[in-house]
C-alpha cells in the first residue's frame, strides 16, 4: 500500500524526497495499483504492486519510498467491465501513465494488448466485447520515472510574427539523406541540430521549424499488419514523452532520460542559431483508436471521462477526427491534461510553440465548436502559453467542422482558402484555359494576396488579428508536393496498400499535359520549363503575399513523392528529402532564398495590419490599390469578369518607411502587355520575374531595359508569370 498524499494535485509520477509521489485520474475505478517493473539479468520483468489511496475527486494517489529515476512503471486499474455502459476497467492490462515523461519499449501487435477478446485477425471475438484476462505487460511500452528538470538551454528567439517564415519538416525525412550529416545522426533529433542542417536552414532564410509530431507515437494495428508504420506520427501514445525512435541509438540504449536530453539539446542548438521550434501536436485523439482498438492508457483509466461519446446506449464513441476516437474537451481533466502537457514542452523542453492538429475538436462544447471554449480561453490567458506561437489547423471531420478564421487571438491558423485560391489561379484555372474553358475571377486570389481580411479581420480586437494570423501555405505534409502539383493530375498512392482510395481527390493540380515525370529525351520535354515556372509562381505567391508563409521542407528544391499525396505511412525514399542538387533544383533554391531575402529586407511585403484602401495621413497613394492590365483602377465589372486574368496590387511603402511594392500577376496563357500602375510617379525597379530560372537574371534584365521602369510604361509579361517591382527612390 502506498502512503496517501495530503494534497494530490500534481498528476503523474514525480520524484519527491525518498521516493515518488503518484496521482492519476480514474474517477470510476474501484482500485488503482502502481506497478513497478524491474528487469532481471535474464531480461524478464518482475512486478511490485502498490495500491493507491482514493479517490479524491476522481484522483488516486500515494507516495512510495525507494523509487529512483529510471524506474519502469505502469498502472493496473480495477473496476467494472461494462462496454455497453462505456466502462472498460481491466487490471490484466498494464496502463501507461497519461503523464509519463519517458517511455521505453515497443507496442507488440498481439491479442494481449486488447482489453477485450479478439479473434486471429484482432477483431472483437464477440458482440458484447468480452473481457480478455491475459496480461499485457510484456507487450506494451512502459513509463519511466525521470527527474523533473527545467529547460536551461539557449533562450527562445521570440521572432515577431511579421518576420516569421515557417518551415514544416519531419525529423527523419529532413535529415535521412542530408549530405554532411554523419550516418549515425541521420533521422534523429541530433541530426536536425547538426551544423550542416542548421547552416542550410539559416542560409535559406526561414525562422521557425515546425516539426511533425515528436510526442511518443504508436502505429495503428492495420498498418502494422501491412508491414507499414505511421511515419507522420499523428497517433499519440504519450502527450509528455518524446518519441524515442527519433533519438540516436546511443541515447535509446541509455534510456528515456538520454532521449529527453537529446531533444532538449536539439532545441537549444536551434535557438542558438536564432531558429524557433514549433511542434505539431495531436491532442484531438489518441493511439487507442476506436472502441475495438488496443487497451493502452486512457481507455483503461476512465473511458467515458477521456473520450467523447454520442450519449447513446450502448455507449458509442463520437468520432469527429476520423481516427476512431476523439478526446472529450467538455471534460475538465482533458483540458487540464492538454494544458499541463503544453506547459511541460515549453518549460521543460524549451519549445517555442505548437501547431494544433484538427484544432476544432479541442474547442468543441458538446457537438458545436466555440471560440470561447475554456481551453482556448486558457491559451489566451495562460502566462506561459500565451507567449508561445500557437497555430490552429481550423477544421475537423465533425459537424460544422470547417472554422477557418474563427479562432481567437493570439492563435494563427492554417489558411486553406489561401492554398485553394493559389492552386486554383495558377494550376486548375490554367488547365481549364488550356482546354478552352473559363477560369475563376480575380476576387479570391486578390483577397488572399492581401492577407485574407475576410477571415482574420474580425473578432474582439478592432481590426481583427491582422494578416499575420493567416498561416499561408500551398503545400503541407499531406497532399502533393509543389513539384508534384505541376506534374500530376491524379494521385498515385498505391504504395500505401489501400488500393489508391486514400488521400484527397481535390488537388487542383495541373500536369501541363503529361502525367508524371518527363525526361529530357522525351517528346514532351518542352513542358518541363513551364512546370518549373509554375512552381516559381506558387512559391512567389506564397512568399510575396501578406500573411505568415509556411514552406514545406523540400519544396524549395523541387522534392517529389512521385504522385503520392498521402505518404503518411512511407518511412522511406518516398517521404525522405532527396538532397541531390541538379541544376534546376539549385536554381529553385536560389529563387526561394532570394524571395525570402526580399521579404526580410522590405517590410512593405509583410504588413502586420490590414490595408484599408484609403490614404494614410500625409501619403500620396492609398495603402493598397488594385489595377488591371491597362493601368486603371479595377472596377466591379473587372473583378467579376472571368476573362480578366491580370491584376496589379500596389502597396504603399510609406507606413513602413520602405519602397512601394507593385506585384503583377499574369494568369493568362498569352503574353500580355501591361501598363504599370502610376502610383506616386517615382518609377520602378524590377526585382523579380517568375519567368527567370535564377535570380541572377535580374542583372541581364537591368542591362537590357535599364534599371528604372517609368510609371505607366507598357511592359511585356510572359504567360503565367509574376513580377515584383519596388519603387525607385
Amino acid at each position: 500500500m502506498a502512503a496517501p498524499l495530503r494534497a494530490p494535485h500534481r498528476l503523474g509520477v514525480h520524484l519527491s524526497g525518498d521516493g515518488v509521489d503518484i496521482a492519476v485520474v480514474a474517477a470510476q475505478a474501484e482500485r488503482v495499483d502502481l506497478c513497478l517493473l524491474d528487469r532481471a539479468p535474464d531480461g524478464e520483468w518482475s512486478e511490485r504492486l502498490f495500491s493507491l489511496a482514493g479517490p479524491v475527486h476522481g484522483v488516486w494517489h500515494g507516495h512510495v519510498e525507494g523509487v529512483r529515476a529510471g524506474q519502469h512503471y505502469g498502472f493496473r486499474v480495477h473496476g467494472r467491465w461494462e462496454p455497453a455502459a462505456g466502462l472498460r476497467h481491466n487490471p490484466a492490462k498494464l496502463l501507461l501513465d497519461p503523464y509519463a515523461r519517458g517511455v521505453e519499449g515497443s507496442l507488440v501487435l498481439a491479442p494481449q494488448i486488447y482489453g477485450h477478446v479478439v479473434d486471429e485477425d484482432l477483431n472483437p471475438a464477440s458482440p458484447d466485447m468480452r473481457r480478455d484476462d491475459r496480461d499485457s505487460a510484456g507487450y506494451v511500452p512502459h513509463g519511466v520515472v525521470l527527474e523533473d528538470l527545467p529547460y536551461t538551454g539557449a533562450a527562445r528567439p521570440m521572432v515577431p510574427w511579421s518576420e516569421t517564415v515557417v518551415y514544416e519538416a519531419h525529423v527523419r525525412g529532413l535529415t535521412m539523406q542530408m549530405p554532411g550529416i554523419p550516418e549515425d545522426l541521420r533521422g534523429t533529433y541530433a541530426g536536425l541540430a547538426h551544423p550542416v542542417m542548421i547552416d542550410y536552414l539559416r542560409s535559406l532564410g526561414v525562422t521557425t521549424i515546425e516539426l511533425l509530431p515528436v510526442q511518443a507515437i504508436a502505429s495503428e494495428p492495420f498498418l502494422q499488419k501491412r508491414g507499414l508504420t505511421n511515419y507522420w506520427g499523428y497517433n499519440t501514445l504519450s502527450f509528455f514523452s518524446p518519441e524515442p525512435s527519433y533519438a540516436t541509438k546511443r541515447a535509446q540504449e541509455r534510456g528515456a532520460a538520454a532521449v529527453l536530453d537529446e531533444i532538449k539539446g536539439m532545441v537549444s542548438l536551434l535557438h542558438e542559431a536564432g531558429l524557433e521550434v514549433v511542434l505539431d501536436v495531436v491532442y484531438n485523439h489518441t493511439a487507442e483508436a476506436g472502441s475495438d482498438g488496443p487497451h493502452l492508457c486512457w481507455r483503461g483509466f476512465d473511458n467515458t471521462g477521456y473520450y467523447l461519446h454520442d450519449g447513446r446506449s450502448p455507449a458509442t464513441y463520437a468520432d469527429v477526427t476520423g481516427c476512431g476516437n476523439s478526446l472529450d474537451f467538455r471534460r475538465s481533466r482533458v483540458v487540464q491534461m492538454t494544458l499541463d502537457s503544453l506547459r511541460y514542452w515549453v518549460d521543460r523542453v524549451g519549445v517555442d510553440g505548437f501547431r494544433f492538429d484538427l484544432a476544432v475538436t479541442l474547442g468543441r462544447d458538446s457537438a458545436e465548436y466555440s471560440g470561447r471554449h475554456p481551453l482556448l480561453v486558457a491559451l489566451q490567458t495562460d502566462p506561459v502559453l500565451s507567449t508561445a506561437k500557437l497555430i490552429a489547423e481550423p477544421w475537423d471531420l465533425g459537424p460544422g467542422g470547417w472554422r477557418t478564421g474563427q479562432f481567437p487571438y493570439p492563435m494563427a491558423e492554417w489558411n486553406d482558402r489561401f492554398r485553394g485560391a493559389t492552386r486554383t489561379f495558377w494550376l486548375a484555372d490554367a488547365a481549364a484555359l488550356s482546354h478552352g474553358h473559363e477560369g475563376h475571377d480575380l476576387r479570391d486570389v486578390a483577397t488572399r494576396l492581401a492577407g485574407s481580411a475576410d477571415l482574420f479581420g474580425h473578432g474582439e480586437i478592432p481590426g481583427g488579428r491582422g494578416p499575420t494570423a493567416s498561416l499561408n501555405f500551398v503545400t503541407a505534409h499531406d497532399g502533393f508536393t509543389m513539384a508534384d502539383l505541376v506534374a500530376y493530375d491524379h494521385k498515385d498512392n498505391r504504395a500505401n496498400l489501400e488500393d489508391n482510395r486514400d488521400g484527397s481527390d481535390d488537388n487542383r493540380s495541373w500536369n501541363h499535359g503529361v502525367e508524371g515525370s518527363v525526361s529530357r529525351e522525351s517528346g514532351a520535354a518542352a513542358i518541363v520549363p513551364l512546370r518549373r515556372r509554375s512552381i516559381r509562381n506558387l512559391m512567389g505567391t506564397l512568399l510575396l503575399s501578406s500573411g505568415t508563409p509556411m514552406i514545406t521542407a523540400g519544396d524549395e528544391i523541387g522534392r517529389t513523392q512521385h504522385g503520392n499525396n498521402n505518404a503518411y505511412c512511407q518511412d522511406n525514399e518516398i517521404s525522405w528529402i532527396d538532397w541531390r542538387m541538379r541544376p534546376w533544383r539549385s536554381d529553385l533554391r536560389a529563387t526561394t532564398k532570394y524571395l525570402l531575402h526580399l521579404r526580410r529586407q522590405h517590410p512593405v511585403l509583410r504588413p502586420d495590419r490590414f490595408a484599408t484602401g484609403w490614404f494614410a495621413e500625409g501619403d500620396a497613394i492609398p495603402d493598397l490599390a488594385w489595377y488591371g492590365s491597362d493601368g486603371r483602377v479595377m472596377d466591379a465589372r473587372s473583378w467579376h469578369d472571368r476573362r480578366h486574368r491580370v491584376v496589379q496590387m500596389l502597396r504603399s511603402g510609406e507606413p513602413f518607411d520602405d519602397a512601394d511594392a507593385l506585384l503583377v500577376l499574369n494568369g493568362s496563357l498569352d503574353q500580355i502587355e501591361v501598363e504599370l500602375a502610376i502610383g506616386r510617379e517615382r518609377g520602378y525597379r524590377l526585382m523579380w520575374d517568375s519567368s527567370w530560372e535564377h535570380p541572377r537574371e535580374i542583372r541581364a534584365q537591368a542591362i537590357l531595359s535599364g534599371v528604372r521602369v517609368l510609371p505607366g510604361e507598357r511592359v511585356e509579361m510572359d504567360p503565367l508569370s509574376i513580377r515584383l517591382y519596388l519603387s525607385a527612390t
